[in-house]
Formats: C-alpha cells, sequence, structure tokens
C-alpha cells in the first residue's frame, strides 16, 4: 500500500493534488500500513472510533488567501506529531461520522501520498512568514 505512494515535495504539488480532489485529507501517523491495522481512537474516552481520523486539505468558502498558504497552514497544524514518530500521508476515503474534534472519520482509504521533509520546511516557512501562526483565538482586552 504505501511502497506504491509518490512522494509530495512542494506545497504547489500538494495544491494541485488537493485541487483534482485525489486526496482531500491529510493524516499523520506512521503509515497506511499500521493504520489498516487499527482504527482510530478517542484518546480521551478510550473509545474507537467507527473511521480513520484526518484533516480536509480543501479551504472553506470563506478563504479567499491562495491555497498554498491554507495547505501551509493544515501541514502545520500537527506537525509535533513528528516527535511521535508519525509521517504526514494524503489521502481519500469516504466519510462516515466527525470525530471527538470534529474532524473527518473516513472508511475505504485509498493513500496517495508521502509528504517530503522538503515540503514541511516550506509550510513552516509560509506559515510563519505569510500568516499570523499561533496567533490566540481570544485576547484579554
Amino acid at each position: 500500500m504505501a511502497a506504491d505512494m509518490v512522494t509530495v515535495r512542494t506545497l504547489a504539488e500538494l495544491a494541485e493534488i488537493t485541487r483534482s480532489g485525489r486526496a482531500p485529507y491529510l493524516r499523520y501517523s506512521p503509515g497506511p500500513a499500521s493504520d489498516a491495522r487499527h482504527s482510530s481512537t478517542d484518546h480521551e474516552s478510550g473509545l474507537a472510533l467507527p473511521g480513520l481520523s484526518a484533516n480536509p486539505l480543501a479551504p472553506p468558502a470563506w478563504w479567499t488567501l491562495p491555497l498554498e498558504d491554507w495547505l501551509a497552514r493544515r501541514v502545520c497544524q500537527y506537525l509535533h506529531e513528528l516527535d511521535e514518530g508519525a509521517r504526514p500521508w494524503v489521502l481519500s476515503g469516504r466519510q462516515v461520522d466527525v470525530g471527538p474534534d470534529n474532524e473527518p472519520l473516513l472508511v475505504d482509504i485509498r493513500p496517495v501520498a508521502w509528504l517530503d521533509p522538503e515540503l514541511l520546511d516550506e509550510a513552516r516557512a509560509r506559515y510563519t512568514e505569510r500568516l499570523n501562526a499561533g496567533a490566540a483565538t481570544h485576547r484579554d482586552r
């Protein structure tokens, strides 16, 4: 499964895949082979989820900045997972429910591509240069 996956090296390539609809989701995990052996779990309750949790790559309708800015934001959202041995990869699947953070839960998973460390570096740079990365949602006034 993972052996057939290509590697996406730039945000522009990821944008092309996202626009095409071939891989509308992003996941950080050990990879498709590992994920095929067990479903996602809600870590707070311990309950098994009815599908694999993933994050949508398509921006919402209100997003008017370049798609690459949105993708950089999405890629950077879970970079901390790298410290736990996860790797980022893109996939498609059928949504069957939502998880505890309102993320899509997918079945019928089709792995598409790994994200290269070069892309992660590009995403970090773009996220911090073009967006107010890490800004608080609510501030004391």
